[in-house]
């Protein structure tokens, strides 16, 4: 039961974000807006503003934003031309689209922003184990041994230790250790080695061949950090979800480790018992996954609507109607079989006998 409540509540609140996006955008456009739908279905309620109908349905799993002129057979009065979407620039149509994951990769970067302010807990520089025959090893760093700097650079957390020592590639540096509160300086050349990224392949990478201690300590950043940190990780979260995709594509990562509602539901059932910053930071992640997914040149998805717009721009005329069509119908045949397929791999996680039994039939 937690779970299911978790996952609405998420599933609400990022279908919420997406749509207000494309609300916001048609009114600042000067577009008519004339539903505003919070999931699908029947719906339990509704109010009239305006010339908008704010609506919450019954299904949870989407929403919409209806617009003025949105349809090419929909007919309108001569005084309602101008605020219809189809009759605005390409331009403004495009970013009227762009702003539903717009808002999404914004929903993440304020949550980020927020969890750095409030503090995140952030291994420190300790040393703790130091492999024998390693770089770390010839210098004489052993293990209790605090790096406090490479080449002038201040380390004040192992993240930094990594970055620095994998942006030298392999050069010799000066490290700056503290050992019993007595500070040393050191030369050490990184030794090129195997390592595991973070999709599980075997990359060669420029070592120095030790591990944390697994000190913990709580960094919080001024708002002025804490917004810069927040675009950073939104932009290197976003990106490790395009380059894992990439890797399904080429058969690198095995398409099983996608989640569908069911692990959703599973992993936001847990994070609720772990706390509220667990839980919000999950909803960050998948904001920018819903964001990044929605940007997909796949018709039906905001992306591909930003492909026909492009396509407009570059022909000058529209596209017609009847390839739109086709291509959406595709689209959706497209969909609808992923979600059959990350289902069925829900399913499959759960580990239920019978139903693997039932699920060889379909491999």
């Amino acid at each position: 039961m937690v779970s299911l409540i978790s996952v609405i509540v998420l599933l609400g609140i990022l279908i919420f974000v997406h749509e207000l996006g494309h609300f916001l955008a048609a009114r600042i456009g000067g577009v008519g807006v004339l539903k505003f739908s919070l999931g699908f279905g029947p719906k339990i309620i509704g109010k009239k503003i305006g010339e908008t109908e704010y609506v919450l349905s019954w299904i949870p799993l989407g929403g919409f934003v209806k617009l003025l002129g949105e349809s090419d057979n929909e007919s309108l009065p001569p005084e309602d031309e101008k605020r219809s979407f189809l009759k605005q620039p390409v331009w403004k149509r495009m970013l009227i689209v762009f702003a539903g994951p717009f808002f999404n990769f914004l929903l993440a970067i304020v949550i980020f922003m927020i969890i750095f302010m409030y503090g995140v807990p952030n291994l420190t520089s300790d040393i703790g184990k130091v492999q024998e025959g390693s770089a770390a090893y010839d210098t004489g760093i052993i293990s209790g041994d605090k790096i406090i700097a490479i080449d002038g650079k201040t380390i004040n957390s192992w993240e930094e230790l990594r970055a620095v020592i994998a942006e030298g590639k392999g050069k010799e540096a000066e490290i700056v250790i503290e050992r019993d509160t007595v500070k040393k300086n050191l030369l050490i050349k990184p030794k090129l080695s195997k390592s595991k990224n973070l999709f599980g392949e075997e990359i060669p990478a420029y070592l120095i061949g030790i591990s944390p201690s697994g000190k913990v300590v709580l960094e919080r950043k001024n708002p002025g950090e804490a917004i810069i940190a927040a675009f950073i990780k939104t932009w290197e979260i976003s990106k490790l979800t395009i380059i894992a995709l990439v890797k399904m594509i080429e058969g690198t990562i095995s398409p099983r480790t996608l989640g569908g509602p069911i692990f959703i539901a599973q992993v936001a059932g847990a994070q609720v018992k772990e706390g509220i910053i667990p839980f919000i930071l999950f909803m960050a992640l998948l904001s920018i996954n819903l964001g990044v997914i929605n940007l997909f040149p796949i018709p039906v998805l905001d992306g591909g609507h930003i492909m026909f717009y492009a396509i407009e721009l570059v022909i000058r005329r529209e596209v017609s109607i009847k390839v739109k069509e086709t291509a959406q119908q595709i689209g959706f045949a497209v969909l609808v079989m992923l979600m059959i397929f990350v289902i069925m791999i829900d399913i499959e996680r759960m580990n239920i006998p019978i139903i693997n039994d039932i699920l060889k039939y379909f491999k």
